[in-house]
């Protein structure tokens, strides 16, 4: 049933979905561990408030960016390969990975975290299917 959707429904609307869920969570996370971030830093009244509203915005940018670009890659490779396996996903893991850490500038943090996130993303897909 869901391949037959995924099949029907356009890449662009599942990238969009994908990172209003991930970057509501990822600003859920920020929300939640920025006070604590703050506290250890030794903030208090109105920096820390700046403080949290940084670190939410900055998670939930960071998780909706993993999930947009995990998302298009994924589907715009089952689409061009017309197969629904796991080299989609492993690829789109790493693509998303290396967007991240992209900013770093060294490569050696760059494939780290593609093949950290592209081993993560093979895992879920395993333990979904399964």
């Amino acid at each position: 049933m869901e391949d037959e959707l995924i099949a029907v429904i356009p890449c662009s609307s599942l990238a969009v979905d994908s990172v209003l869920r991930f970057s509501t969570a990822g600003a859920l996370w920020g929300f939640c561990s920025a006070p604590y971030d703050a506290r250890k830093r030794g903030l208090t009244g109105l920096a820390q408030a700046s403080f949290v509203a940084k670190s939410v915005g900055k998670f939930g940018f960071q998780c909706g960016l993993v999930a947009g670009v995990f998302a298009t890659t994924r589907c715009g490779l089952q689409r061009y390969r017309k197969q629904n396996d796991q080299i989609n996903t492993l690829i789109a893991g790493a693509v998303a990975g290396a967007a991240v850490a992209a900013r770093t500038r060294s490569w050696t943090n760059v494939v780290g975290v593609a093949c950290l996130v592209s081993a993560f993303s093979v895992a879920a897909e395993i333990s979904r299917t399964n």
